[in-house]
């Protein structure tokens, strides 16, 4: 056999393997995330991660169908956060609605398009969100990275400040309410289900 024959098979396995294992996943119609996220005052304390310090603004709780997944490497907020979940509850988690939507994610945004609305704007606005997700430890790190289109999480733990001592900051934010700059949610998961 000669090399280019070797190449050109491992291109096309590995590119079969890009498309196959990155598939997303499917349910069918329905509603397969009904709750809405719970979220708490807390009273946990302070604690610092990769030199920064994190400041628990409030439990968090949700279960959510997965919109998007968008990793990050070489952005400040990578050391942090190298994962983002667009995620989509009530009728934002049914195959039914989001099959007229458009979803995509780039620089820290989520993005969605439709040509008519399957649901009105407001539910669209209210029941999806773009969740900066950070880490507790490396198996939920690996775990996040792993996390596949369509899939369902559910995860528990803090929305939180993040600060840095160049004064540097990153504010998660506390309602599902609000749209645009600023209305992200930074997660520190500390615990994480995948199914």
């Amino acid at each position: 056999m000669n090399w280019k024959f070797i190449f050109f098979v491992a291109l096309i396995s590995y590119g079969a393997y890009q498309h196959f294992s990155q598939r997303p996943v499917l349910h069918g119609n329905g509603i397969i995330a009904s709750q809405q996220p719970l979220q708490n005052s807390t009273n946990s304390s302070n604690f610092n991660l990769n030199g920064y310090a994190i400041t628990p603004l409030e439990s968090f709780e949700i279960e959510a169908r997965v919109l998007s997944t968008e990793h990050y490497s070489f952005d400040r907020e990578a050391d942090l956060a190298p994962v983002d979940l667009a995620l989509g509850w009530g009728k934002m988690s049914d195959e039914a609605i989001l099959k007229d939507i458009k979803i995509s994610q780039s620089n820290r945004f989520y993005y969605w398009h439709v040509e008519e609305f399957p649901i009105p704007r407001r539910e669209i606005e209210t029941h999806s969100a773009n969740m900066h997700m950070i880490p507790a430890d490396s198996n939920i790190e690996k775990t996040l990275k792993s996390i596949k289109s369509g899939q369902i999480v559910k995860l528990n733990g803090y929305l939180v400040q993040a600060n840095a001592a160049d004064g540097w900051h990153w504010k998660s934010s506390l309602t599902r309410e609000d749209t645009g700059n600023g209305a992200c949610e930074l997660v520190y998961v500390k615990e994480l289900l995948v199914r």
